[in-house]
């Protein structure tokens, strides 16, 4: 793997700051996927568990679809992957999915997420409600909870690339 990723300065302002450390953990996420074939980024992890690198970015398009357009303006696109049928579809990728499309749509997500959050100042609260907790979250916690999202998932794409070819890293 090659780590092209950039730290955020340590002197930056907050702004600069949620918006580095988010994007450095966008770029984690690639990394652990970095070099794979389609058959490695869908292996899962272990029975029962069929979490993989594939669900992951899926799972990520998907959060960031849900944060930065139905929540942060009000644009409800609808689920990418998922369904009432298939709440977790994200996690399942068939044969028939594959990384370059994944990616590619999870890469739209980000650039659509980067654009619709230009838009605000952190203390501006978004267009629609928290979907569990109904209040309307500011974009700094909606950074705040992408970074947590981003850190927690990344926590599983080390283990699951460690398991596909023994890479490890942070």
């Amino acid at each position: 793997m090659t780590d092209l990723r950039t730290e955020p300065t340590v002197t930056a302002d907050e702004r600069t700051m949620l918006e580095g450390w988010l994007d450095y953990h966008r770029e984690t996420l690639a990394l652990k996927c970095e070099g794979l074939d389609d058959d490695q980024v869908r292996t899962a992890s272990v029975p029962p568990s069929q979490l993989s690198l594939l669900g992951l970015v899926r799972h990520m398009a998907e959060v960031e679809r849900i944060w930065f357009r139905k929540v942060l303006v009000d644009d409800d696109q609808g689920p990418i992957y998922f369904s009432e049928a298939d709440p977790d579809g994200e996690f399942h990728p068939t044969e028939a999915d594959t990384w370059e499309e994944a990616y590619g749509t999870w890469q739209a997500e980000i650039a659509i997420a980067r654009r619709n959050a230009g838009a605000f100042a952190l203390d501006d609260v978004a267009k629609a409600v928290h979907p569990r907790s109904g209040e309307t979250p500011s974009l700094r916690w909606l950074y705040t909870h992408m970074i947590e999202e981003y850190a927690r998932h990344n926590g599983h794409a080390d283990l699951l690339r460690e398991r596909i070819d023994g890479a490890t890293g942070y």
